[in-house]
């Protein structure tokens, strides 16, 4: 059974390395093609946020005011509020992580067993003759010992600053706003691209139309690459299947 999955396995791969060397064949000589500028909202899988919203609450007027309670200021705000408008997300994320554990345990025990008085003297009689005389006041005795090391360290420090804009996409029964934006650049033959999406309070959103990705809740942020430095850095369709089923 074990033998019928391997040749399968080994089949689909083989099959899947064929479509994409012929597809990589295809590009010979032809830098990586950009994505087409799309809804995100009509992409496969996509799904509107859904979040946990508070009681909604009527606007009310003031006799003689000209505000309401769900008003944001007096005069009108160019921030975005609605679906559909851009505003500008400054990823900055500077993350820098260190840590070095140890541990070492270690353990000795020793028990030892004999006979003595009348008893000890007939067994010390009775194998005097041997080869190998016994000692009946040492006739058993154990040793035992445990010791156990350990060390692990990680030193992991990411840096990543850039601007992108982002649409509204929805906007939940609270007021907050559901973004995502993507930016793809192509420089050569290699394409690096960008996607961020999440969920930002209007009153995060600075005046100048931007917020840091700071504020961003269910923030998530994506940088990668495609193209021919990301196809030298994988490895092989083949290494892939290998390192999957190979149980050593």
């Amino acid at each position: 059974m074990n033998f019928t999955k391997t040749i399968t396995l080994v089949a689909l791969a083989a099959s899947l390395a064929a479509c994409a060397t012929t597809d990589k064949l295809a590009q010979v000589g032809q830098a990586p093609a950009l994505t087409q500028i799309a809804d995100p909202t009509t992409t496969a899988g996509y799904q509107p946020v859904r979040m946990p919203m508070p009681e909604p609450l009527a606007d009310t007027y003031q006799p003689n005011s000209l505000y309401r309670t769900s008003a944001k200021g007096f005069f009108k705000d160019e921030r975005a509020h609605r679906v559909g408008d851009i505003l500008t997300v400054q990823v900055t994320i500077n993350d820098n992580a260190q840590f070095n554990n140890q541990t070492q345990r270690a353990r000795n025990s020793s028990n030892s067993a004999g006979m003595g008085g009348i008893l000890g003297s007939a067994v010390n009689t009775a194998f005097a003759s041997g080869t190998v005389p016994i000692d009946a006041e040492n006739a058993v005795d154990f040793n035992s010992g445990l010791r156990d090391t350990g060390s692990g360290s990680v030193n992991r420090k990411e840096t990543l600053t850039t601007s992108v804009a982002a649409v509204v996409t929805q906007v939940l029964p609270n007021g907050n706003l559901v973004i995502e934006g993507r930016q793809e650049v192509r420089v050569n033959f290699e394409v690096r691209d960008l996607i961020v999406a999440g969920i930002v309070r209007p009153s995060d959103i600075q005046a100048n139309n931007t917020i840091p990705s700071t504020k961003i809740a269910e923030a998530r942020i994506s940088y990668g690459g495609r193209g021919q430095i990301t196809d030298v850095q994988q490895s092989r369709y083949g290494q892939q299947v290998l390192d999957a089923i190979l149980p050593f």
